[in-house]
């Protein structure tokens, strides 16, 4: 956690090594595999050449952007910034009485399920999903599912979803402010 006289941010959890390993498996064994696809059946392969160096781009391209995670609470905003998708709240749109840090294992009607705007893998979820339970509207900047700070709306519309190296210290914080 990073403290300033005019914000404060909080540490997200890094994205386990199954998410990084997906995504560097998928640009270097993707473009091989159809390299060995078309060879094997004995089709050209140079038509596909350009997929070849947009596949590994493209996800060259996701790593990049699973690098962009932060939490930052300044001057009664919450700004969520998760890889391509950033959300700020005004922490008095919060319900603070109901927030809570979850298990996500134990408490599976909160976790992301159909992906309206974002980007989900395995250990990764950022952006704007539907949660299992009530197909509630939640923002997910999720790295992890064990200690998960869960946000409520005032609203009841929407939901944040966090994992932070130190959940209860946001709260603390959004509760002080």
């Amino acid at each position: 956690m990073r403290n300033s006289p005019a914000s404060r941010s909080f540490d997200v959890s890094p994205p386990g090594t199954l998410a990084w390993s997906m995504l560097v498996l998928l640009g270097g064994v993707l473009p091989l595999a159809i390299i060995g696809t078309l060879w094997l059946s004995g089709r050209p392969v140079h038509g596909v050449l350009p997929a070849l160096v947009v596949i590994p781009l493209l996800l060259a391209f996701l790593l990049l952007a699973m690098r962009r995670r932060a939490v930052v609470l300044a001057g009664g905003m919450l700004d969520v910034r998760a890889a391509l998708y950033r959300k700020r709240v005004a922490t008095a749109e919060l319900d603070l009485a109901r927030a809570r840090i979850v298990d996500l294992g134990e408490r599976t009607e909160l976790r992301p399920w159909l992906k309206s705007n974002g980007m989900a893998m395995p250990g990764f979820h950022a952006g704007h999903f539907r949660l299992r339970g009530d197909f509630g509207k939640a923002f997910c900047l999720l790295t992890q599912r064990e200690r998960v700070l869960w946000l409520p709306l005032q609203d009841g519309k929407q939901q944040l979803l966090l994992s932070l190296e130190r959940p209860q210290a946001l709260l603390d914080a959004l509760r002080g402010a």
